[in-house]
């Protein structure tokens, strides 16, 4: 629910040349982080499921930053929602990166 819900509010965003921009990478860091699990769980190794994680975190990050950028920039318009969504990626960020260090620890 977390990509679709976000893609729902993104795209009732009024779109100006800033917002383009922000909305534009926001849209492919998000979508990005999904993509990479379900490619993970794909991978036929555990290097590869490694590999795949570790680019869905670093997509959950990058999200982060247009989250935050797109949410100041509007000031109080959409604070509440992008808040949540934030949150929603701060989380699924933490995941990624326990499950990450687990991998390490056991030399996936």
């Amino acid at each position: 629910f977390y990509t679709l819900d976000s893609l729902k509010f993104l795209s009732s965003i009024p779109e100006n040349r800033i917002n383009r921009v922000i909305l534009n990478q926001l849209l492919r860091s998000l979508t990005s982080i999904g993509a990479n699990i379900i490619e993970a769980k794909a991978s036929s190794s555990k290097k590869d499921f490694a590999r795949y994680f570790d680019i869905a975190l670093k997509s959950a990050n990058e999200t982060k930053y247009w989250l935050y950028l797109l949410r100041d920039l509007n000031e109080f318009k959409y604070k509440a929602k992008l808040d949540e969504i934030l949150k929603e990626t701060v989380e699924i960020s933490n995941i990624l990166a326990s499950s990450l260090l687990t991998m390490r620890n056991k030399n996936i």
